[in-house]
């Protein structure tokens, strides 16, 4: 039997949530980059990812560009991309088909983070610059002064929440997921890098929906232990930033990587293997966020860095945040002495 179920009931006010715990999560935090033609030299493509409309692997993205089964006009790709795993995707993962289905129970938050271009990123950040001239002026015209576009790896995040490892087999593991989800992922997404994590609240967000999140990603110094890195990235660094940054930040997260370190095991991915946290904090407009980005405090917080992080394979940028999911309010911060 079939049910319809209004995807706002899954959220606030609509839905009666539940207090948050001081305990941390298990976050499935999932890097995504769209179906599109980049060649396989400058963006890698999962294993049978990128389909065309017979649903086989396109052999070279950039030869068979009108083959792609998502979005054949490269034009087109990045917008349709975002709208479709808003409107249509984030809608089918959150459908449960029969009545007595109760396996997204389990699922406690989601929400899509759409890279935004416009927004700061490592690759450009502010203060930006008007293109002069040696002496100031403005170039009367902008073409031959045009960089060249750095895209980061990535152009979103799916963020899902669990109180623990067994509810992610629960809810990815249900047939209709691997039926008629999983499918879809091949013909939408050209990779996905899944970094399993224990979740810890620095900050907790109040308005549990905050429009802006900054992404940062972060890579150990290779001279010690993950664990190390964890626990200085926590205990010391972690604090430092939510004193530093308290005039701007609305929420603030730490995603400490919990998953496997070699191939072969459920969830390994090469590119999620090297990625020992990810920073997710929250911001209520794009101006609150550069200006903390041009702040001495921010400024401070980068210097410290260098204590324990490989800052040269530093990678962040700005992404609009739309939760689907929230079963969770209001949220607390996390006890940080809880068991690991």
């Amino acid at each position: 039997m079939t049910k319809k179920v209004d995807e706002q009931l899954f959220r606030a006010p609509y839905l009666q949530p539940k207090p948050g715990s001081d305990q941390p999560l298990t976050v499935l935090c999932s890097f995504l980059s769209r179906a599109d033609n980049t060649p396989l030299s400058e963006r890698r493509r999962a294993d049978g990812h990128l389909l065309d409309h017979a649903g086989n692997t396109i052999s070279d993205p950039v030869a068979d560009a009108a083959s792609n089964a998502f979005e054949s006009n490269p034009n087109l790709n990045f917008e349709h991309w975002g709208e479709y795993w808003r409107k249509v995707h984030g809608v089918r993962f959150t459908h449960a088909e029969e009545t007595d289905d109760q396996t997204l129970e389990r699922l406690l938050r989601y929400d899509q983070l759409h890279r935004f271009a416009p927004g700061p990123s490592h690759t450009d950040a502010p203060p930006y610059r008007a293109p002069v001239d040696a002496g100031g002026k403005l170039w009367p015209t902008v073409v031959g002064q045009v960089e060249a576009y750095r895209r980061p790896r990535w152009d979103g995040i799916a963020y899902l929440n669990f109180a623990g490892p067994d509810d992610i087999a629960v809810v990815l593991g249900n047939d209709r997921v691997r039926e008629k989800i999983l499918p879809e992922d091949q013909a939408i997404f050209r990779d996905i890098a899944p970094v399993l994590s224990r979740q810890y609240i620095i900050v907790p967000s109040v308005e549990a929906n905050e429009a802006i999140t900054l992404v940062k990603l972060h890579t150990r110094n290779p001279a010690i232990s993950r664990a190390t890195f964890q626990q200085w990235w926590l205990k010391e660094h972690g604090q430092i930033v939510a004193t530093q940054s308290k005039a701007w930040v609305k929420r603030y997260v730490q995603l400490h990587n919990i998953g496997p370190t070699e191939p072969g095991h459920p969830l390994y991915h090469p590119q999620a293997n090297g990625i020992d946290g990810v920073t997710l904090m929250g911001f209520a407009s794009m101006g609150d966020l550069e200006d903390f980005l041009l702040s001495p405090e921010y400024k401070a917080i980068v210097v410290y860095e260098e204590r324990m992080m490989d800052t040269t394979a530093t990678e962040w940028w700005t992404t609009i945040g739309m939760v689907l999911v929230n079963r969770i309010a209001p949220e607390v911060v996390t006890d940080l002495n809880a068991p690991s």
